[in-house]
């Protein structure tokens, strides 16, 4: 990790230290209400709601996005007819140097306009300075290596998702009434959203080079609406975080975005396709970060041909880059309410075959607001043989998820369809139900069930909620193909880090900063030059900086790897395990201690809080064993846990230094 931005942000450091408290006891398909959290407290919400006041109808608020490629930066925003508008940047902090950039504008809201420019050529390592007519000066820092980078992935903001009048007629969400709530409730989920990033950012060392998002922005869709312009003050929310100013962010377009013209005015994307447009907000685009090949779909384009032809197209140019990761919005393998409806599982095996054809590591998705995460899987498919329609099961995917007003059920709904009914529709429905739990696509891990090594499989990965706008159930049952999952109505975020060999998972709670699941790790094979050069880099770090018995494993993955290192004779699966075990042990170290400073800051910057860790919650064990049994609790897994690879780092040691093999799936991909 290379940490280049700790300055970036002057919010991000004091609200690391602020827990957000969520009622332990919330009602699930609930939402967080941010008034009530402890980051709220001390006069930090009072604080927001002032500074909302004035931000709610600020149109012009600019957005940053990935470019082509590291070397880009892109950038939108609303500026108002016959009022000038540009943009400067420059290396000086006072933009003594600066220069104007080409802007592209184009009509959008009545009496607006969207502007848009990427900027070119930027430099490896560098800090630019830019600023927007008439806002502050705005700085971002690019990568020096970006051979080693980290991003943060999210799910579903959908701010203004928390309005209890959101499903109101188009009339009724013209009126003052709507139009009072709404505001009320993009002002909660805003907070909440600001509050996440910041404490992601914070979790990369404020080196986070961009942000994924599954989708879902916001709320507000045409189809609801019937007017565009009452879906501006959730962007207004959307793009209020001082991260996003520092840090670009990649969107995907959810089902709420997709038929909102909108989407296409406040965000400038690379690369975007004809293919997959929906005919409201374009098509698939991708962009390349060092080794990585992120290709993000709308999938709200049914025509998974169109999706076929530009994954290929898009491998095709860009053959030399070593990761392949999907970003799309519905949870083709999920375990919450959507998980199991027709809609998604009919996308799943139309698009599945794809990824595997095109040798896809990791699949990113969101839609079903909770966490899950499955395991190595190819070759899904239906077992009954053809697809059902969408609305086939409505009745009975309602009564299965049913989990009534307590968590205590979430894992036993009351009205759960038993396996013995007699009733032919709930038969017929668990037929479906046990057909599409790809038990056979699941690749079994025969050493370290958190590490994958040359794998032939592809991970599923879904974000729960990043605001706390609206939380769904998991399902009772299990699926098989679910390595772990979590719901307890917090926002969560991930960070994957990604080396040349290594692609790391890492998901927190919001409000304790803990995690919810064990660390996994993708590994590709690794030669003497990657060994080497993850050797100086663990040989530069520091024992006083870490806990004694995290530092010792280090120690001891450090001296297998040399040992192995230095044999020329080497096979590739010894270099392989040699730089697994001392990647985890490096990933797993646990810094000492250091005491909160006193006070933090909330989204809007006013002073509160003692910063103290609150420890509430657990996590849930979801490795149970069998489909449909309720799950024991188990502790929260700690952040920065090292206990987590101990066993894992010392077989694979023991393999590299000794010379043996372990048996992995390899790859078809070289």
């Amino acid at each position: 990790m290379k940490w280049k931005k700790a300055a970036m942000l002057v919010l991000t450091a004091a609200l690391v230290c602020q827990p957000m408290s969520v009622f332990a006891d919330a009602a699930p398909d609930g939402m967080t209400d941010a008034s009530q959290t402890a980051a709220a407290q001390g006069g930090a919400w009072e604080a927001w709601s002032q500074k909302w006041e004035t931000l709610k109808d600020d149109w012009t608020q600019v957005s940053m996005s990935p470019g082509a490629d590291e070397t880009q930066m892109n950038f939108a925003w609303y500026s108002k007819d016959g009022e000038e508008t540009g943009l400067v940047y420059g290396t000086s902090s006072d933009l003594s140097d600066g220069q104007n950039a080409q802007v592209t504008q184009t009509a959008s809201q009545e009496g607006y306009l969207s502007n848009k420019v990427t900027l070119n050529n930027l430099q490896p390592g560098v800090t630019y300075y830019y600023q927007v007519t008439g806002k502050e000066i705005e700085s971002f820092t690019t990568d020096d290596d970006t051979s080693d980078f980290s991003f943060i992935f999210v799910g579903d903001p959908q701010i203004g998702s928390s309005n209890s009048a959101k499903d109101d007629s188009p009339e009724d969400m013209q009126t003052p009434e709507f139009l009072t709530a709404q505001s009320e409730a993009v002002r909660n989920d805003s907070f909440n959203w600001n509050y996440t990033l910041n404490r992601a950012f914070a979790k990369t060392g404020n080196s986070a080079n961009f942000i994924l998002s599954a989708g879902d922005q916001i709320q507000t869709n045409y189809e609801d609406a019937e007017d565009t312009r009452i879906s501006e003050i959730e962007y207004a929310g959307y793009l209020s975080p001082d991260v996003m100013k520092s840090v670009p962010v990649a969107t995907t377009v959810g089902n709420h975005d997709a038929d909102n013209p909108n989407y296409t005015y406040h965000f400038n994307i690379a690369n975007m396709s004809d293919l997959g447009d929906n005919g409201y907000v374009g098509g698939d685009y991708y962009f390349t970060y060092g080794d990585a090949l992120f290709m993000i779909l709308n999938t709200q384009d049914t025509n998974v041909s169109e999706h076929k032809q530009f994954i290929e197209e898009t491998v095709a140019a860009n053959q030399d880059c070593k990761w392949r990761i999907v970003t799309l919005h519905q949870d083709i393998y999920g375990s919450a309410e959507h998980s199991n409806e027709p809609e998604i599982t009919n996308l799943r095996y139309s698009l599945v075959p794809i990824f595997e054809e095109n040798d896809v590591d990791i699949v990113l998705t969101g839609h079903d607001h909770a966490y899950s995460r499955t395991k190595m899987l190819q070759g899904g498919q239906s077992t009954t043989g053809f697809e059902y329609t969408d609305d086939e099961f409505d009745e009975q995917l309602d009564k299965d998820v049913d989990v009534g007003d307590s968590t205590e059920t979430i894992y036993e709904a009351p009205a759960n369809i038993s396996d013995d009914t007699t009733d032919p529709a709930e038969q017929r429905y668990l037929e479906y139900l046990y057909s599409v739990m790809d038990e056979d696509a699941v690749l079994e891990l025969t050493d370290n069930q958190d590490v994958a090594i040359d794998s032939a499989g592809i991970m599923y990965l879904t974000a729960g909620s990043s605001s706390g706008s609206k939380y769904y159930d998991l399902v009772p049952r299990q699926q098989t193909y679910i390595a772990n999952r979590w719901q307890q109505d917090v926002p969560t975020y991930s960070v994957i880090d990604v080396t040349e060999t290594t692609l790391t998972l890492n998901t927190y709670r919001t409000d304790t900063d803990e995690k919810i699941d064990s660390q996994f790790m993708i590994v590709k094979s690794a030669d003497h030059s990657q060994l080497s050069a993850l050797i100086e880099e663990a040989e530069a770090l520091k024992a006083a900086d870490y806990t004694t018995d995290s530092f010792s494993i280090l120690q001891q993955a450090l001296e297998a790897a040399k040992t192995v290192n230095a044999n020329a004779q080497a096979t590739t699966d010894e270099l392989t395990n040699a730089y697994t075990a001392l990647k985890s042990a490096m990933t797993a170290l646990v810094k000492n201690e250091v005491k909160n400073p006193e006070g933090s800051k909330d989204p809007s910057g006013s002073q509160n809080g003692n910063g103290e860790q609150n420890g509430s919650g657990q996590a849930e064990n979801m490795n149970a064993p069998g489909v449909n049994a309720k799950p024991e609790a188990a502790k929260p897994v700690k952040t920065g846990d090292y206990t987590n690879v101990v066993l894992p780092a010392a077989a694979l040691i023991l393999a590299a230094a000794i010379g043996g093999t372990t048996v992995y799936i390899r790859r078809k991909r070289s």
